[in-house]
């Protein structure tokens, strides 16, 4: 009977220790497809995509399920002229939990609307990070993205909980923009297929003259974020800390993607941190948030006067 009970506990503690790391929902959204294509293959998709981002072990690490990452990726599939081949948007969203409360902060809310695939009812959905593409570059473009992204959503998570910790899976990234689909009607991998796009994400992350980015990650959660329920004061102060060194790093590296990727679906955090603050903090941040994050500079002015 102890020998069952020490049996029963060890598996208990593999099995946690070799949780999957992604909690993610995948949704699939149809109202662009023609009606003459069987609706019916979408809903396979979605769970085999589903499928895809939470049962696979993207990582070597230890993730208990209260570990797990809370991500959504809503796929806005759209009708070609090629037979199973759809042109599509994929918006990605990942949040953080913050020390001692229940809050969930955003980490990632980005939409990518550069991404087109193949797919057949049931079709298995392969990965292989030394072998990205296989026969059929649109079959493979469609398990490229969801990975990427997958490695991504991991990746950030990570810095924010540790300087440089999420280096490991944007190189796991970068593996994948390196050895990507290529073929008509695929982009998003390359660097001259556009200012913003899947190379120019992870470029960034791991290009040594952006490193501040990595500081403002990890400042941003560990230092600013994870301190406010208990000393909401000090956090404002490295809050602001954090938004000078991304001014200044704006200034140094003016218009890169890593800039307006950070502040997507971050406004209302930051106001709701800043309404608080004394008239002079409130004005500096104001005057920052409305130049760095010009997409909301009307909402910033507006709650923060």
């Amino acid at each position: 009977m102890y020998k069952f009970i020490l049996l029963i506990l060890f598996i208990c503690c593999f099995h946690q220790s070799n949780a999957q790391e992604l909690k993610a929902r995948v949704t699939v959204v149809t109202t662009r497809v023609s009606n003459n294509v069987n609706k019916n293959v979408f809903q396979t998709l979605q769970t085999a995509l589903n499928n895809f981002l939470n049962n696979r072990k993207w990582t070597a690490d230890a993730y208990g399920t209260n570990e797990k990452i809370e991500c959504n990726f809503l796929l806005n599939v759209e009708s070609t002229d090629e037979l199973n081949v759809y042109a599509a948007s994929i918006t990605i969203q990942s949040a953080r939990p913050i020390y001692n409360s229940s809050y969930l902060s955003p980490i990632i809310n980005y939409k990518d609307d550069n991404f087109s695939f193949k797919y057949l009812e049931f079709q298995q959905l392969d990965f292989n990070e030394n072998r990205v593409t296989g026969n059929d570059p649109l079959v493979s473009n469609l398990t490229a993205v969801f990975a990427y992204y997958a490695y991504l959503v991991i990746g950030f998570d990570a810095a924010s909980f540790s300087l440089h910790g999420g280096d490991a899976y944007f190189l796991k990234a970068q593996n994948i923009v390196n050895n990507a689909p290529d073929g008509r009607n695929i982009t998003g991998w390359k660097a001259f297929d556009g200012i913003r796009n899947r190379y120019w994400l992870v470029n960034n992350m791991l290009d040594t003259r952006y490193a501040a980015m990595h500081d403002v990650y990890y400042n941003y959660y560990r230092t600013s974020m994870d301190k406010l329920f208990e000393d909401e004061k000090s956090a404002r102060v490295e809050m602001m800390n954090v938004l000078s060194l991304l001014d200044g790093f704006n200034i140094e590296n003016p218009n890169t993607m890593i800039n307006q990727f950070f502040f997507q679906g971050k406004s209302n955090e930051l106001i709701k941190i800043f309404t608080k603050a004394a008239p002079p903090d409130k004005a500096a941040a104001l005057e920052i948030l409305s130049r760095l994050d010009i997409t909301n500079a009307g909402k910033y002015k507006d709650q923060l006067k």
